[in-house]
């Protein structure tokens, strides 16, 4: 089992960097999955609905295709989210091609120490940033003076 999740693991690794130097095309292959994947869930709820509704004794108000169509839309939905490595990143954030091009890890992927540690160098940047900016001021109110 850990063979078959490191061998798609890589894989969409590979699959994450290689998409991450073509931004256009994995915003489609995103977004079709995208919507495959939600279409799935919208088709697949109605077609349980349409069978429960009949089960008990109504009739199904909901015209649905002989094959339900809903779990392959969803499958075929996860699978592309899954390989582009969308899934997660989709519902969490945006960091995903500036994440594939650094050959970082996901979000989803690293420890709270790392987020953490993170978090306090962007701190850190921030104050040393300030504090620049406060000093290019002190600098351009001194030459303004002696004008």
């Amino acid at each position: 089992m850990k063979f078959i999740i490191r061998f798609f693991d890589k894989l969409e690794d590979r699959v994450r960097g290689w998409l991450s130097h073509r931004p256009i095309l994995y915003g489609f292959l995103a977004g079709v999955g995208m919507v495959l994947f939600w279409r799935g869930v919208w088709h697949t709820t109605d077609y349980f609905s349409s069978i429960l509704f009949v089960w008990r004794g109504g009739s199904g108000t909901i015209d649905l295709a002989e094959f339900p169509d809903g779990p392959l839309s969803l499958l075929i939905g996860v699978i592309l989210l899954l390989v582009t490595g969308v899934f997660v990143s989709g519902f969490i954030g945006n960091e995903i091609i500036i994440s594939g091009l650094r050959g970082e890890k996901k979000l989803a992927e690293k420890t709270d120490a790392e987020v953490k540690t993170e978090t306090g160098a962007i701190a850190e940047i921030r104050q040393e940033v300030r504090k620049i900016a406060g000093q290019l001021d002190e600098l351009s109110r001194r030459l303004d003076e002696r004008k």
